[in-house]
């Protein structure tokens, strides 16, 4: 049974598939549901830090916001409570960290990311959480 269900979503469809999933087990078992957007700042922390690189960041962080809204939509068409997380840093880890700070018992997440060098790093990111995550983790694939 699980209690507390934390999905990580990126805009991308195998997101998409992995938040539909997430609520259907929110659902299934009256779990609380959190998602959560990480900005994956990391790729910015060896850069000297300039307008350019804030604006950027801005434009990750507002699109990250947009997608969460969605998501709480999307949740709320289907009766499912939602609680939104808006993270910077490495995705793997703060989504490890996230669900370590909910208590959350089941981490869902799509298999690879947007696409290009997003979906490389949204890859390794679902590499690095089912290998470092304390609870059940569920991959959803295309």
């Amino acid at each position: 049974m699980f209690r507390k269900i934390l999905v990580a979503i990126d805009g991308s469809e195998q997101a998409d598939r992995a938040f539909e999933a997430a609520l259907a087990e929110a659902g299934a078992w009256k779990a609380e549901a959190h998602v959560v957007y990480v900005v994956e700042s990391g790729l910015f922390s060896s850069l000297p830090m300039d307008s350019t690189l804030e604006i950027i960041y801005s434009v990750l962080q507002k699109e990250g916001e947009e997608i969460l809204e969605a998501a709480r939509k999307k949740a709320d068409a289907a009766g499912i409570p939602l609680t939104p997380h808006l993270r910077q840093g490495h995705v793997g880890s703060q989504i490890v960290s996230m669900a370590e700070e909910l208590g959350a018992d089941l981490i869902v997440l799509g298999s690879y990311g947007k696409s290009g060098v997003d979906r490389l790093l949204l890859g390794s990111a679902t590499d690095y959480v089912v290998r470092n995550s304390p609870v059940t983790t569920m991959v959803v694939r295309s």
